[in-house]
């Protein structure tokens, strides 16, 4: 895989999402959001890079993103460690991929009662967070 980009600013850089969004919302809410995050990724340019069962998928996240605001770590226990970059390493994850990820996310949060504060916390995360799974250059056309 020689052609796997690596996003100059490296790892995520800024703070972990603030996890008194998990408080916030609670295990039912984040698992709400990421339900609505993969119902917009359904319809979205970028539906081939995600599995037949969208669901299955959006519980996955959830597991994930339970785990790092500060829940119970269900995500390891069921897959490991996360290793985010590594496993998404097969996917040709380009700037626009991530730029319709973000969106995608961005509208699933405006159904939910986010406090502006947690809002802000967590798309810094979100775009930090997405920005290193960026493993491919956009190619522009001739």
């Amino acid at each position: 895989m020689s052609d796997i980009y690596v996003p100059p600013g490296g790892p995520p850089q800024g703070p972990p999402p603030d996890t008194r969004i998990l408080q916030s919302l609670g295990e039912d809410g984040i698992r709400k959001l990421l339900s609505l995050h993969y119902q917009n990724l359904q319809i979205a340019s970028i539906r081939d890079m995600f599995p037949n069962n969208m669901e299955d998928a959006a519980q996955r996240s959830a597991d994930f993103f339970i785990q790092i605001l500060g829940g119970p770590p269900y995500y390891s226990q069921k897959n490991g460690a996360p290793r985010m970059r590594q496993r998404h390493l097969n996917f040709p994850i380009t700037e626009k991929a991530k730029e319709v990820w973000l969106e995608c996310f961005k509208k699933a949060m405006d159904d939910l009662p986010f406090t502006p504060e947690y809002r802000q916390n967590f798309e810094e995360f979100l775009e930090s967070f997405s920005a290193w799974m960026v493993n491919r250059q956009d190619v522009e056309s001739a």
